[in-house]
């Protein structure tokens, strides 16, 4: 059976082909409107009104002890436990690299501009959970913050149905060094970092990806508290030709299309014939894995196959989508590469899985969605921080600038502003 729709580029007119590319990580706006009532609700009553969500649709409402912490350190299976502490080494490798460096211009004689940046204080990181448990996204939000140098770093992740944070998240989150962890999730614990409660002390910057309710409440709180960015569902773009292994494609397109069922997966390729063995493989591999009827729903709703005319289509198309994951399955991914310029993470060659950045490379995993990777790049370490600029003048140099004040600011009718250089230069 067919399970992508198959696209024709080269019959595609522009406005069509917009309709494809041009999509937002942003919820839709009944959503976006409950989950600001959920905040509103949240910063007004604060612990009591946490409670009262958390009694009506679950996540929890509960900071967790450093007994548990340590205790489920301590109960982690051998084999998780090394691949927990190389993955943290791995990102923490990588992140440190990305540490910033302060910069010193003079504009003129005696004008020195330094452009400076420190860690945030306090930072928190939304990590998914409930149904299913993401101790590798504990590790990208929170090694990260900690290379940069937060000094306070709390992990919001809900509950599970039964009113556990499985023993692998809490030990994740120890290991790679958050400092306070809350089994709380939804649109309310968004709420509850933002805005503070009795219990929960506010913090400066929210990051991590979530699901439609926390992206919604990201939004919401955004301007009282800092956000990475929007994050909508996990998608894949594998970029083919007739030089590709079907199966290759066909696992990385079900790799990420395993996220949940509105998960895009996007085939582009110059070659025709590829499309039929793809979804050939695809039959083969789903009754396999265990989120098969997921899976099925992603395919079947957000799978995608476009063919291209020629390989300059096909890659204009790839940084028109601008895809979270990008993966190059063909005859020369290195050239290829080279022309992607819109995307969260890509992935080159044969021997590089998605599942690698996910989980194992050092690269982060939270990545821009919804057509943002046009503009935003991955999670950072300079995500942790802020940038500032000092400004030092000597008498010298507001003397060589004083014209450019003088004219521009009156221009600009700003008389205050002039008059605060000139006053400087008077003989008093």
């Amino acid at each position: 059976m067919s399970r992508l729709t198959r696209i024709d580029l080269a019959s595609l007119s522009p406005t069509e082909r917009r309709r494809i590319t041009r999509r937002s990580a942003v919820p839709d706006p009944e959503v976006r409107l409950r989950a600001a009532e959920i905040c509103r609700a949240v910063r007004d009553g604060g612990d009591a009104e946490m409670a009262a969500i958390a009694a009506r649709v679950g996540g929890g409402f509960r900071r967790i002890t450093d007994s548990e912490l340590e205790s489920a350190v301590a109960s982690l299976d051998p084999g998780v436990r090394n691949a927990l502490e190389a993955a943290i080494a791995a990102v923490e490798e990588f992140h440190r690299s990305q540490l910033p460096a302060e910069v010193q211009v003079t504009t003129a004689p005696g004008v020195e501009i330094t452009r400076a940046w420190a860690p945030l204080r306090r930072v928190g990181a939304y990590v998914p959970g409930g149904k299913a448990a993401y101790p590798s996204t504990a590790v990208m939000t929170v090694v990260p913050a900690r290379v940069a140098g937060v000094a306070e770093i709390v992990v919001a992740s809900p509950e599970a149905p039964d009113g556990t944070v499985p023993e692998v998240m809490l030990a994740a989150c120890r290991l790679a060094g958050a400092t306070e962890v809350w089994a709380m999730g939804g649109a309310q614990a968004i709420a509850a970092l933002a805005y503070g409660t009795e219990s929960v002390e506010p913090v400066d910057k929210i990051v991590g990806p979530g699901n439609a309710w926390v992206t919604a409440a990201k939004l919401e709180v955004f301007g009282t508290c800092a956000i990475d960015l929007p994050a909508g569902p996990s998608e894949v773009l594998v970029l083919a030709d007739s030089t590709s292994d079907p199966a290759l494609v066909a696992v990385d397109l079900l790799c990420q299309a395993e996220h949940g069922p509105d998960s895009p997966a996007v085939l582009v390729t110059t070659d025709p014939d590829l499309v039929e063995e793809v979804e050939a493989e695809i039959e083969r591999l789903l009754p396999g894995l265990e989120r098969a009827d997921i899976l099925s729903k992603a395919l079947s709703d957000h799978g995608l196959a476009v063919v291209a005319p020629d390989r300059e289509t096909a890659l204009a198309f790839a940084n028109e989508y601008a895809s979270e994951h990008v993966t190059i399955l063909t005859a020369d991914p290195e050239a290829d590469a080279a022309e992607i310029v819109a995307a969260g993470s890509v992935y080159v060659g044969a021997w590089a899985p998605e599942s690698a950045g996910d989980y194992a490379t050092g690269a982060n995993h939270v990545l821009p969605t919804g057509g943002l990777a046009v503009a935003c790049g991955p999670l950072s370490t300079t995500d942790f921080g802020s940038w500032r600029q000092v400004q030092r003048l000597t008498r010298e140099g507001l003397e060589a600038i004083a014209p450019t004040i003088t004219e521009l600011a009156t221009a600009e009718g700003l008389t205050a502003h002039r008059l605060a250089a000139q006053i400087r230069l008077e003989e008093r």
